[in-house]
């Protein structure tokens, strides 16, 4: 989400956990979100705000000079349910879907490829059409202030989608030094939250997500080497 994230996202961000019951986002407004307590752990914050042409936007950092509000939601990437049913270790793996484009935006950007297919996996399930509840889209769930700022135009496009994440999924690799386990939390959860936690953030789905694409991640090493 994203990682986002991501942005995500991605995907994925900083937050407090304020789910409700039948998982739709908890609309709180800022001054509220500071006080709320530290044991509501967040799953995924998103700062709301209006733009200046007054279009309602989304973004995984708090804008400045305008008013916002800050929406705690549970994610929806594929890899972080956490009561998927889905069997990571043997569960089916795409091993040339958009190969000429992750190639390219693999060696472009100094990131594995088995990486960016795990970290695909576990974001849209290869699936370039993807969109979360909050807007995050394509195979590597952008969030729109992600993509502008990795300079994605239309994220539904699998070439630009790809190389978007890629960029930004390589952003958190180098704020980690290099540091995969860190780079893939952040690029769920923020950076933010992987800095101020000195490590995964202790978000369900977060350390669920991250699981999870360390078992792609090691399925896809291995079987990109057979071919």
């Amino acid at each position: 989400m994203k990682g986002i994230l991501a942005i995500i996202l991605g995907g994925l961000f900083l937050g407090l956990t304020n789910v409700a019951a039948d998982n739709q986002p908890v609309v709180l407004t800022a001054e509220r979100a500071v006080n709320e307590t530290s044991a509501q752990q967040p799953t995924i914050k998103v700062f709301k705000y209006t733009n200046r042409s007054g279009v309602p936007s989304f973004s995984d950092q708090a804008p400045s000079g305008t008013h916002y509000e800050v929406i705690h939601y549970r994610s929806t990437c594929y890899a972080c349910n956490v009561n998927s049913s889905v069997d990571w270790t043997n569960t089916p793996l795409q091993l040339n879907a958009f190969r000429d484009t992750i190639n390219a935006a693999a060696g472009k950007y100094d990131v594995d490829p088995a990486l960016v297919r795990a970290v695909i996996h576990a974001e849209s399930a290869f699936k370039p059409g993807a969109k979360s509840k909050m807007g995050a889209l394509g195979l590597m769930q952008l969030m729109p202030a992600t993509a502008k700022e990795m300079g994605v135009v239309d994220r539904l496009s699998p070439d630009e989608n790809i190389h978007g994440g890629v960029r930004y999924l390589a952003q958190m690799l180098q704020r980690n030094s290099g540091n995969i386990t860190l780079a893939t939390a952040a690029y769920n959860a923020g950076p933010g939250a992987v800095k101020r936690h000195n490590g995964v953030p202790p978000y369900e789905e977060t350390r669920t997500y991250v699981k999870r694409v360390k078992i792609l991640h090691d399925r896809y090493k291995k079987a990109l080497a057979k071919t």
